[in-house]
């Protein structure tokens, strides 16, 4: 098991996320977090974080156009995405009918909400565990995380934690050496930190 204070992790730039909060949170446990689109220092890394934020069509179109579609497919290392960063490991998005990193079977669908739920769903959230995993080791039963969505990843066998707002939806995930949180674990608190000092120990 990896100390939190020696780990290195690269953090995907693609210019549409907000990095900076990632990368403090993951200071603030110690890690050497580095910011990068050059493929050979993606490849390198020991552990790999997908942000993502808006659309993703747009984030998709990013990946392609740095040319590291093959490059974050090809990894072998620990992967986490994280926000829509978790839908893009997803085969395909009805978010403008796009085809993802396909690291993870299953399509990415528009929320449904009830009234008087809004989409976007916005906020604090519960997580509910689904299956035991060394990313979510230490979390308590009804924590919170936060959430800021209008798309949803299938609850499926590759669901650790899920979570409902309508309906359920898969708040984290994992395949093999590909791990995604729905949420923002860098923004939830106690419990986001230490799904990210988990990580970091992979």
């Amino acid at each position: 098991m990896t100390d939190p204070s020696t780990a290195k992790v690269v953090v995907i730039e693609l210019g549409c996320a907000n990095t900076a909060s990632v990368l403090f949170a993951l200071e603030r446990l110690g890690a050497e977090a580095v910011l990068s689109s050059d493929a050979s220092e993606i490849r390198a890394a020991p552990r790999v974080v997908l942000p993502g934020v808006g659309a993703a069509g747009f984030v998709m179109s990013r990946i392609h156009e740095l040319g590291l579609y093959d490059t974050i497919r090809g990894l072998t290392q620990p992967l986490m995405g994280v926000c829509l960063g978790q839908q893009l490991l997803f085969d395909s998005s009805e978010e403008g009918n796009v085809e993802c990193l396909g690291l993870i079977p299953g399509r990415v669908v528009k929320m449904e909400a009830p009234k008087p739920l809004v989409v976007p769903h916005m906020g604090w959230n519960q997580l509910q565990a689904v299956r035991e995993d060394p990313l979510t080791a230490g979390l308590n039963a009804g924590d919170y995380a936060y959430f800021v969505h209008s798309f949803v990843c299938p609850v499926t066998d590759h669901t650790l934690a899920q979570s409902t707002y309508g309906a359920p939806f898969a708040a984290m995930v994992r395949k093999g050496n590909v791990w995604g949180c729905q949420f923002h674990p860098e923004r939830s608190s106690t419990a986001g930190a230490k799904i990210l000092e988990n990580f970091l120990t992979l």
